[in-house]
Formats: C-alpha cells, structure tokens, sequence
C-alpha cells in the first residue's frame, strides 16, 4: 500500500478508519496532497473527489444524513476552507456529523504574506462542536539523532494523536461537525510503502440514557391533568419513532399530534398539515386550540403558523425531548429531557392516563373540512406554483426519497398529505437556499434509493456547480419549479410592484435549465402547462439510463393571490 511519508497524515486516515469513518469527498489542492494521497490509495476508503469545495461539503452532508455516521471532507489551505462554511453551518442545526480536514502551512507561515494563507485556526468557532489544531511534524531522517528535536518530535505526535481523537469521537458523540487543522512541510508528496506505528486510539464514550420513574411522576401529573395536549414533531429520519408510542399518542382523545413533512410519521390520526388547520384561525379559534401542555422533539420546524401561534397562545408547560439540545422556540421551555424521543415515551406512557376530552374530536372535525375545501380549491386551480406541486406529488414514485429545496417550495410541499411511503428530507439547520442540490446527489448515492429533487429556480441556479459530478446516480431526477424569480418574496408582506423589489428581493430573470442540462449530459424535460406537465412526468419518470431535469415554467405574478385566496376559501 501506498502511504504519505507524513507521520500525522497517516494518523489522521489510520483513526479515521479505526472509528468507521471511510467515506471522505476530497476537493483537489496541493497543501493537502498527503491527506489525499493516503485516503485515494486505501482499499477500503471510499474517496470522492469534487472540485467547488461548498458543493463537496453539502454532498458529503448528504452522504452523512443517509449513511448516518461522520463523512469527512478534506480540502487545501486558503480560502478553499471558508467554502466549507455554509454546509457546515446546516451540518451544526441539524445535528450531521461531519469531519472538516483543512490543510495548512506551518504557523511561522502565517501572516506573513505567503500564499494560500489565511487564519484557519478555529475559523469555524461558532459553529463547530471541536476544533483541533495540530501541531507540524518534521520527516526526520534515521540519521538525525538530536535528543532535544526527537523529544519535541514525540510531543508533537503525542499532542496531535490526542487531538485527532477527541475531534473524532466529538462527531461521533455528539453527532455534528468538528474541524481537524493540520498544518504540513514540504516536501508533500513523498511516499512510502511502511505504515507508521498505530496511532494512539481512544475509544468514543456510549452514553447511557437512564429516566426513572420518580424523576417523570410530577410530569406524568401534569399529563394526566391536562385536557389539551399537542405533541409538535420536527425534522426526523424515517422510522425514528416506535409506532407503538406513535399509536398509543395518536388514541388519546386528548392529545393532538402535529406533524410536518420532514417528520417521516404515518398515523391517521396525525394532523399532517398544520397550516391548513391553523392558517386561517381567529382569536377565538386559536383560544381553543391552545394547549394546557406542547411537547415537542425532532428537528427545526417550518411552519411559521404554528410559531406565531404558541408564542401568543403560550401552554402552561413545554417540554422538548432530546438527547443533545433543546431550543425555546416558543419562550415557555419548562423541561428538556436529554434522551431520544422513542428512551422518554417508553419510560413516561406507562405511567399516563388517557383523558376524557373532545380536543381531539373537535379538531378533527375541522381537519376533515379543511381536507375537503383543499380538494374543492384545487380542481379548478389556474396553472400556477401550487398547481404544478399538486400534479407532482401525485406523480412521484412510491418508496423513494424525496428530497426538498427551502423557501416556498418545502413550504408548498407542506400543504399536501403526500405519500407516506416517501423519505423525506430538507435542510431546515440553517434554512438556506445553498446547497440542495448537492446535499441531494450525495443522499441519493448514499441511500441508492431513487431520488427526487424538488428545487426552486434560484436554488437550483445557485448551486448549479453540484452538477459537475461524476458520481450522480442515473435515476436521479431534479425537478425545477421556474417562476423566474425568487417567489416566496411575493407572499412574504412588501411593496410588490416597485422595480425596487423585482430587482433585490425578487430577483427576476429569464434563465433556464436547457444549457446546463446538456452541459452536464442530463436529460431536459420542459412543462409549462398542466397537461404537459402530466405528459411529461410519465417519460421523466420511466426513463433512468441518465440523470434528468425536469423544469417547469410558471407565471410569476399570480402565485402569491393564489395561496392567499386558498387559506381564505379553506376556512
């Protein structure tokens, strides 16, 4: 085997290994060659390389979230590193565990006008779980018998053994992203057939999650007294929760479950679509909906509705399960229980009682005429954003994933009660635009399940780099909702008919997707109606010997009238 001649650069692969860690997406560079050098050479690395270091970074968040386990990305020195920024920032909110390797020039190097040089040192600080910045290391020939320089040498490696293990087991642990510094001399790439001696290894700590039953009866109390309880779920993995707690939550007359897309929960008694429900609610609506108790786990929540609801309808108590963080979204946080939601409910439902309350039933009742009116609005909508989704997650393939831009197109996707067989995933860590694309590419190739990607034009234009990639597999389809501009901003309050607005919040445009399409070799699909659209998804669908594109035009200026009529006709 080929190994660099770079004590620390062996190290870093060796307990990269050692901990599981075997998928790493490299972006090309010359300081970070020994790294490179090692990880493309070991059989049992998997070692992707792209070049736009912000799109490397989403599509190894991608591969994380699916694999689920730490994906490392390994870049050279410079500015290369602060493109790593966005996906690590998503990689800290949403709890993926990612392994950043910047190389670097030595420290006497910094400063001082070199190239490729900035201050990498804990760059990433307010968004990282562990920086770790090692030391350099000297190739000191087998002749240089220097006790004062062999020491230090020895230290060094010590130091950086140790560093390179806690940053490891921190991702494992902790379950986000830590950032690995490592400084190199020339010569970089210089190599060897001898392994160095195994690296210090320290195992990652397992911890033991333990609720006793004296510590949740006061809560079970207060459960049991309560006759209106919601039980809000955000951004969760499929099959994340045990669905003999999902039922038994679900059978309570008492208890309402709000859901969201990226929840990945199945229950007919869920209320899968919150915004229908709440959105066109008066005071004396939202008075009797708010709840004595909200309980909340999962990840970020999208709806803005439900928001602004418990924070002006605030319940007595709020309790949020999860073993690493607990937000005050709502300003009423009583207790965060630090186990996973499926260690609390399997502990705390044996000791509640199921209430006698027409909360459920009441709620319900509405659910089933807003579910109506939904129907009744949609069959004689004019081709618009709202039609074309509505066409679109009718035509998606059963058990496949599916993958979501942000800005209005998850918030679209909100307003339907898709295919429960569909995983689906978002980045709601930081909410941007940046990145889906490539987080997508790399959750397909990770799952290799089929894979959809329902994108805006903006997004898909932003990340347009995720596509010079040659690892996309065939199947991969992206579909892109083109209303030449940046529509959530006509539905979100504002002046819309200023040029103003069109210019820097819109941000209009007459691009299409055709040229990068053939650019990249995918297949080009266009809809601008309704009836093309329902032609067109057949062959989108049932062609899979090459990725494909899938653009779909739309008019810009009536979308927001559109959504803000349905609420109104719904009610």
């Amino acid at each position: 085997m080929v190994y660099s001649t770079i004590p620390v650069a062996q190290a870093v692969i060796t307990l990269c290994l050692s901990k599981g860690i075997d998928h790493v997406v490299i972006s090309p560079g010359s300081r970070n060659a020994p790294l490179t050098i090692g990880f493309s050479h070991h059989p049992e690395i998997k070692a992707f390389s792209i070049v736009d270091e912000r799109c490397a970074a989403f599509f190894a968040l991608g591969l994380a979230q699916q694999l689920q386990k730490p994906v490392a990305i390994c870049c050279t020195s410079g500015s290369a590193l602060l493109n790593y920024y966005p996906a690590i920032a998503e990689a800290f909110y949403s709890d993926i565990p990612l392994v950043v390797l910047s190389a670097d020039r030595p420290i006497e190097r910094i400063d001082i006008g070199d190239g490729q040089t900035i201050r990498q040192r804990n760059v990433f600080e307010n968004h990282i779980l562990y920086s770790a910045n090692l030391y350099s290391e000297l190739v000191m020939e087998e002749t240089v018998h220097d006790q004062k320089l062999q020491q230090k040498q020895r230290e060094a490696t010590t130091h950086n053994q140790q560093e390179i293990n806690k940053a490891l087991n921190t991702a494992i642990e902790k379950n986000g992203p830590v950032h690995i510094n490592i400084p190199f001399y020339e010569p970089l790439y210089q190599t060897t057939e001898t392994a160095q001696p195994a690296p210090i290894f320290v195992s990652p700590k397992v911890k033991k999650e333990e609720l006793s039953t004296e510590e949740l009866q006061p809560f079970a109390k207060i459960w049991n007294t309560s006759h209106k309880k919601i039980v809000l779920v955000g951004v969760l993995p499929p099959d994340a929760l045990e669905k003999e707690f999902l039922n038994a939550l679900a059978t309570d007359p008492s208890v309402l479950i709000f859901t969201e897309t990226t929840s990945n929960l199945d229950h007919p008694n869920a209320f899968t679509r919150i915004d229908n429900l709440i959105g066109s609610l008066d005071t004396e609506g939202f008075q009797k909906l708010q709840p004595d108790l909200l309980v909340t786990f999962g990840g970020m929540v999208i709806s803005k509705k439900i928001k602004a609801f418990l924070r002006n309808f605030r319940p007595k108590q709020h309790w949020h399960i999860d073993p690493k963080k607990a937000y005050d979204t709502f300003f009423c946080l009583n207790r965060h229980f630090e186990v996973t939601p499926n260690t609390f409910w399997k502990r705390f439902l044996p000791l509640t009682e199921k209430l006698a309350s027409a909360y459920f039933s009441t709620w319900n009742t509405i659910k089933i005429h807003r579910d109506k009116k939904h129907e009744e609005y949609l069959k004689d909508m004019q081709w618009c954003d709202f039609k074309a989704f509505q066409i679109i997650l009718e035509k998606i393939p059963d058990k496949s994933m599916l993958q979501l831009g942000n800005s209005s197109t998850v918030r679209y996707v909100q307003l339907f009660d898709i295919d429960k067989s569909l995983k689906v995933f978002c980045n709601r860590g930081t909410s941007g635009i940046d990145g889906s694309t490539s987080t997508a590419i790399g959750a397909a190739l990770g799952s290799a399940t089929p894979t959809t990607l329902i994108t805006g034009d903006l997004s898909f234009l932003y990340d347009s780099n995720a596509l010079w990639n040659r690892y996309i597999p065939g199947n991969f389809k992206i579909i892109v909702i083109n209303n030449n501009g940046g529509g959530i901003f006509r539905i979100l309050p504002g002046n819309k008919d200023t040029k103003e607005f069109t210019d820097f919040f819109e941000t209009t445009h007459n691009l299409t997707a055709e040229h990068l399409a053939k650019m990249y070799d995918f297949k080009y699909y266009q809809a601008s109606t309704s009836s093309a659209l329902e032609d067109e998804l057949v062959k989108f669908y049932t062609e899979n010997d090459k990725p494909s594109i899938l653009e779909i035009s739309t008019p810009r200026t009536i979308n927001d009238q559109v959504l803000l009529n349905y609420f109104s006709f719904i009610r």
